[in-house]
């Protein structure tokens, strides 16, 4: 009986031994390898498409959402909406304008590497403006240029975003008009909560102009302001922006070029101050392999009821 007994013992000993034997060499051979887990997959991902610009902050560069100027914040990417930035007149109000003459040229350097955007208002008492602004970003590169006329610069300022991702970079403000037409030139860093997020906070679609092309934006005598996002998927853009009230009668001018419209799109407010007519044109003066995304919507709305016991016939004004 104890011989049966140790037997049987034996036997169940000597099995699990080999069991065990078999289970190890399964594992070693068919262990695969450390997996990640989707957590770290998808912020794999999503760092691919997210550079950290600070702490818990992060700068979209897709083209839905406008490219490194516009912002958002959190582990998801989400345009911002109703952003508090401060108002072009609290900007004037606040910072101290430098004088451009007439024939002058003036520049400002932002050797930060985290200021990616910039803000450059531009007016006049009253007389037009002519001028040329250049970004600069190393010896004899300017991937930025913009010439700007307005027929009265302090009826309708001029207010733009321009990007400086990548290091070190220079705005050029060249008055090229007469000696009697100086202009006031205010130039600062963007932040977060500044022009560039308020205007893509309120633009809700865009439109596919292709090269050659032309597109016209009527709107309503309410609308004080026009915000105007133009961007491409990441080829250079060339565009002319302009302010019309009558037949061709050219309020504001644009004249645009950006080598790459993804990188650098353009952020503008268009003051539209007119009781109506008033039209944004929107040319791509690029060749047809190069089509670009523009964006207008309404910035900034006056007094209704005011606009209404004025025109009568008010709902055939489209509101953007």
């Amino acid at each position: 009986m104890l011989a049966n007994m140790a037997a049987v013992a034996v036997v169940l000993w000597a099995t699990a031994i080999a069991l065990k034997g078999v289970g190890a060499a399964v594992c070693f051979v068919s262990s695969p390898p450390h997996e990640r887990s989707a957590t770290a997959l998808a912020s794999e991902f999503a760092s691919s498409y997210r550079t950290p610009y600070r702490q818990n902050e992060y700068i979209d560069i897709n083209r839905e959402s406008g490219g490194p100027i516009v912002r958002s914040s959190g582990p998801t990417i989400r345009p911002i909406s109703n952003v508090r930035a401060p108002s072009v007149a609290e900007i004037w109000d606040s910072t101290m304008p430098v004088i451009v003459q007439g024939g002058s040229l003036r520049t400002w350097s932002f050797a930060n590497p985290r200021v990616d955007a910039v803000q450059v208002l531009l007016k006049s008492e009253g007389r037009p403006i002519d001028a040329d602004i250049d970004l600069w970003n190393g010896p004899d590169n300017t991937p930025h240029k913009m010439r700007v006329y307005i027929e009265d610069g302090a009826r309708r300022t001029f207010s733009a975003i321009i990007g400086t991702p990548r290091g070190p970079n220079s705005i050029a403000v060249r008055n090229i008009g007469q000696l009697e037409f100086p202009l006031d030139a205010v130039v600062r860093p963007d932040m977060q909560d500044g022009l560039a997020a308020s205007i893509a906070s309120v633009v809700s679609r865009s439109e596919v102009i292709q090269g050659g092309a032309v597109r016209t934006w009527p709107f309503a005598p309410i609308v004080q302001s026009v915000a105007v996002i133009i961007k491409t998927d990441g080829r250079p853009l060339n565009a002319r922006i302009e302010l019309l009230q009558g037949p061709n009668n050219n309020k504001q001018v644009v004249e645009l070029y950006t080598e790459d419209g993804l990188e650098r799109p353009f952020f503008a407010i268009v003051e539209t101050p007119e009781a109506a007519g008033s039209v944004i044109r929107i040319k791509n003066t690029a060749p047809l392999e190069f089509p670009l995304y523009a964006s207008v919507d309404a910035y900034t709305v006056g007094d209704y009821d005011f606009v209404r016991d004025s025109y009568d016939s008010f709902n055939q004004w489209p509101m953007l």
